[in-house]
């Protein structure tokens, strides 16, 4: 989006949230546009306000509130609250890869390296097409959960 463009949805999406500051779309929107514009800590407010009402967002968007303000909250060094916001979001969405996957790189922010790897793991396992690893899908499921294991 061009500059003169994003200052239009700025400038239209703020009349929608004058008339009603808790419509979650318009919410959801000014954060996302925000974050596109590198504007982080000021997506923060537009996502919260558009996950407080959840249940008024197509599925995709409030997969994608979620998504956002976690991502948002791990880039901000914020890494308990990314941590409780993808799970939460993992919660209402339990098979969405990308939250999954945006939880690994929080984990392994806090120092959580084993869950880190293996939700990875089981992220590349069971969404690859790739002709190098099909062969070793099983092994890479097993070893999942077994990162720390030798076996003789």
């Amino acid at each position: 989006m061009e500059a003169g463009e994003r200052d239009g949805a700025e400038r239209a999406l703020f009349g929608l949230l004058e008339q009603n500051p808790e419509d979650a779309r318009a919410n959801y929107l000014m954060a996302s546009l925000c974050d596109q514009g590198d504007q982080e800590r000021r997506a923060v407010p537009f996502y919260q306000r558009a996950l407080a009402g959840v249940d008024d967002l197509p599925a995709e968007d409030a997969a994608g509130a979620y998504l956002g303000l976690g991502s948002t909250f791990r880039v901000l060094g914020e890494y308990g609250e990314s941590r409780r916001v993808l799970l939460e979001g993992l919660e209402r969405f339990p098979d969405d890869r990308a939250l999954s996957t945006f939880l690994a790189l929080t984990l392994y922010n806090l120092g959580e390296h084993r869950e880190a790897t293996s939700t990875l793991l089981k992220n590349l396992v069971e969404t690859t097409g790739d002709p190098g690893i099909l062969p070793y899908r099983r092994a890479l499921a097993f070893y999942a959960d077994r990162l720390d294991e030798t076996f003789e």
